[in-house]
C-alpha cells in the first residue's frame, strides 16, 4: 500500500516537472517571438561583425531558423526538437545552444552550489543560536540581521567585499576564476541574501515548533534543551526552510549573472549577458529552459525529501495529509 502510494505520489511529481518545462518553454518561445521588429535583422545585425546583411543573407537566416513558416508551425517544430535535446544553434557563434551552455555550466554551478551551502549553514547556524539563546537582547540582536541581508543589494555585497577584502586587505583575488580563493567573494556574494530567508524562515518555524504541545511534552519527560531543540524541534521546522531551499536554488542561478559579471567570471552568467546584448534569441531561450530544468529538479528533490523528515506525510487521493 505504502509502496504503491510513494509510486503514485513520484509520478505525480514528475508529471508536474514536465508541464512546467513546457509551459516555461511556449512562454519563452511567445515572450522571444513578440519581441518588437523582424527578430532576423536583429540577431544578424548583432550577431555578424559586418553591419550591413544584404536580403539574400536574411533570406537565408529566415529559412534557417524557421521564420518564414506560421508561428504554429515554428513553435512545434522547435518544442519537437528541444524534446530532443536540440535547442538550435547561437546566432553570435554559430555553435549548438546546448554545447555553448554546456561549456559555460560548471564554474557556475561550482559558484551556486558553494553559496548555496554557505547560505544553509549560515543562515540555519543563525536561527539554531537565535532560537537557542537565553538572552532576550541576543536573540533580538540575531533576529534581525536576516532583514539586513535580505534588504541589502546583491551587487552592492560584492562591490563591498572587493573593496574591502580585496583590494584593501587582499585577501581573495577580486576578479577571475583563478582557483578556489576567487570562488570566495561571489559564493559569500550570492550566499548572504539567500541565507538570510533560510534563517527568516527556520527562526520562526522554531520558535512556533517550541510552543507545540509535543515539545512540552518532551520537556516533561526530561528531555534536554538541546534534544528537545535539535531532535524535536528542528526536525518539524526545517520542512518549511526546506522549501524555501529549493525556491532559492533555482534563483542562484539567475543571481549568478550580476554576480559573474561584478566578478568578472566565466560562466553561464557572462554567456547570458552576451547573449541578451546580441539578442542571440535561440541562447537566451536555452538559457531560460535551463533555468527551469534546475528549478524542477532541485523541487522534485525536495518533494521526495518531505517523507523522510517527517513519517506523518502519507501520499493520499493526490494530497500530502498528516496520518
Amino acid at each position: 500500500m505504502g509502496g504503491s502510494a510513494t509510486g503514485r505520489y513520484v509520478l505525480r511529481r514528475l508529471a508536474q516537472a514536465v508541464v512546467v518545462l513546457w509551459a516555461a518553454y511556449t512562454v519563452s518561445f511567445l515572450v522571444l517571438d513578440a519581441l518588437p521588429g523582424d527578430p532576423v535583422t536583429a540577431m544578424a545585425s548583432a550577431g555578424m561583425d559586418s553591419g550591413a546583411v544584404d536580403q539574400e543573407q536574411l533570406d537565408q537566416l529566415r529559412a534557417e531558423y524557421g521564420y518564414d513558416d506560421p508561428m504554429l508551425v515554428r513553435y512545434l517544430d522547435h518544442l519537437g526538437s528541444a524534446a530532443t535535446g536540440d535547442l538550435g544553434d547561437s546566432v553570435a557563434t554559430g555553435r549548438p545552444v546546448v554545447d555553448t551552455i554546456a561549456q559555460a555550466l560548471p564554474p557556475t554551478l561550482q559558484l551556486a552550489g558553494a553559496a548555496l551551502a554557505l547560505a544553509v549553514l549560515l543562515g540555519g547556524g543563525l536561527a539554531l543560536v537565535a532560537t537557542y539563546s537565553r538572552r532576550r537582547w541576543l536573540r533580538q540582536v540575531l533576529l534581525s540581521l536576516p532583514g539586513l541581508g535580505v534588504s541589502v543589494p546583491t551587487f552592492w555585497v560584492g562591490l563591498v567585499l572587493v573593496q574591502v577584502l580585496s583590494f584593501q586587505l587582499r585577501l581573495f583575488p577580486a576578479f577571475g576564476n583563478s582557483g578556489p580563493s576567487s570562488l570566495v567573494l561571489p559564493a559569500v556574494t550570492l550566499a548572504i541574501p539567500t541565507g538570510a530567508l533560510v534563517a527568516q524562515v527556520l527562526a520562526k518555524s522554531l520558535l512556533t515548533a517550541l510552543d507545540e504541545p509535543y515539545v512540552q511534552t518532551a520537556r516533561a519527560k526530561g528531555a534536554g534543551r538541546a534534544r528537545v531543540h535539535l531532535s524535536h524541534a528542528l526536525r518539524n521546522a526545517s520542512l518549511p526552510a526546506l522549501t524555501v531551499v529549493g525556491l532559492l536554488a533555482g534563483q542562484l542561478l539567475a543571481n549568478s549573472v550580476v554576480v559573474e559579471t561584478v566578478f568578472s567570471r566565466d560562466g553561464l552568467g557572462r554567456v547570458t549577458a552576451g547573449a541578451v546584448g546580441s539578442q542571440d534569441l535561440p541562447l537566451v531561450q536555452g538559457v531560460v529552459v535551463l533555468g527551469a530544468l534546475v528549478f524542477v529538479l532541485v523541487n522534485l528533490a525536495v518533494d521526495l525529501v518531505y517523507p523522510l523528515l517527517d513519517r506523518r506525510i502519507v501520499v493520499a487521493g493526490g494530497r500530502r495529509s498528516l496520518a
